[in-house]
């Protein structure tokens, strides 16, 4: 049996491999974009500075604080409002995944497979997953949940510490080296399981339904991983995710039946709000979906080539980073741009995330803002 260490390392490198693969020859040289008018103001709230962060580190935002963590295990819980710490952990040991948050406690996993709960700033209690994880753990009803990258779903209560339960998928020999799905509906638990959202109940992981996004294809393992990746997002009964370089869809979580999957050749996760699903594709490329019927409503090549993040949908716009340190306020009718803000950084870690009336971005060198979009 490999060693955890043996393990991370095998996922690093197969996640490398996969893109590598699905990315092909090397990305034109792109154009500079011009911005000639800006049509919606986007100001600067606060500015603050939590380290550089080496592991793919999603922000939690709960009411109004966002909670986040640095590559040398420093958690920070901040106000949302104005960029003042309001708790922060030391735990000086490197992170994997991380951060999950419900407003009271928050969640990491360690580089060593530990699974760290803290409230207030202090450390509540840890128990070895004896696996790693890149998926931030989801604090929710009393419990925290954990996907493993062995595949597995663990919960644990969230005061104690006690394993309530473990259920495990035998899955492909690949995994991705990004954060995978793993979010609450209801009174179901949903997991990203190779190409499938699984409906699981969270009270003993007893699989409720499952439903394929995509399939795997292909001659060996690397052109077969068909990993769902994070964040996903639900509206109502409706949850659209993206599956690893290939499909987007959307699921009808209440019954657990698939409404429409469309080709898209995308890394990053998507977002959306009642009518649209937005969907970058890996060539830059932004797509718009109706989230009703899959039909296409849009797409822009304004930033092809450019190497795009998660997008965050607004009430104003669509805002979305590219590697070169640049965030960009796209417009929700056709894909106009509206704005773009150069970032203390050149790439976000984890997609945008909207805390209260504050949207929060994050880079690698760990410079956070907190923005405005009057």
């Amino acid at each position: 049996m490999k060693t955890l260490k043996q393990f991370f390392k095998f996922s690093f490198v197969i996640a490398s491999l996969a893109l590598v693969a699905c990315s092909g020859p090397s990305r034109p040289k792109i154009a500079e974009v011009n911005l000639p008018q800006v049509l919606q103001d986007v100001q600067t709230s606060w500015t603050a500075q939590v380290g550089p962060i080496d592991f793919p580190m999603v922000v939690a935002a709960q009411n109004n604080t966002v909670a986040l963590a640095n590559a040398q295990g420093v958690v920070s819980v901040l106000s949302a409002s104005t960029g003042k710490v309001m708790s922060r952990l030391e735990l000086k040991e490197r992170l994997s995944a991380g951060v999950g948050s419900d407003g009271q406690q928050v969640a990491v996993v360690t580089l060593n497979g530990d699974l760290v709960v803290a409230a207030n700033g202090k450390e509540q209690w840890r128990s070895n997953l004896n696996s790693g994880s890149f998926t931030p753990p989801l604090v929710a009803g009393g419990r925290v949940f954990v996907l493993t990258s062995d595949r597995s779903v663990l919960a644990f209560d969230a005061q104690t510490g006690k394993k309530l339960w473990q259920q495990q998928r035998p899955g492909d020999p690949l995994v991705l080296k990004n954060p995978g799905v793993l979010m609450p509906f209801k009174n179901t638990l949903l997991v990203g399981l190779s190409g499938r959202l699984v409906g699981m109940d969270p009270d003993s992981g007893l699989i409720r339904w499952e439903t394929a996004i995509a399939t795997p294809r292909g001659t060996n393992d690397v052109e077969r991983l068909v990993d769902l990746v994070g964040p996903a997002d639900r509206v109502g009964d409706v949850v659209c995710v993206r599956a690893f370089q290939s499909q987007v869809g959307c699921v009808d979580a209440q019954r657990g039946q698939a409404l429409w999957t469309r080709a898209s050749v995308g890394e990053r996760g998507i977002d959306g709000n009642e009518k649209l699903v937005i969907a970058p594709l890996a060539n830059g490329v932004v797509q718009v979906w109706n989230r009703s019927t899959g039909e296409r409503v849009w797409d822009t090549e304004r930033l092809k080539y450019h190497q795009l993040g998660t997008p965050l949908l607004t009430p104003r716009g669509i805002l979305i980073s590219d590697h070169g340190g640049w965030l960009y306020l796209l417009s929700l009718a056709d894909g106009a741009l509206l704005n773009r803000i150069k970032l203390s950084g050149d790439e976000l870690v984890g997609p945008p995330v909207q805390a209260g009336s504050t949207y929060v971005v994050v880079t690698r060198q760990g410079a956070v803002t907190g923005l405005q979009i009057p």
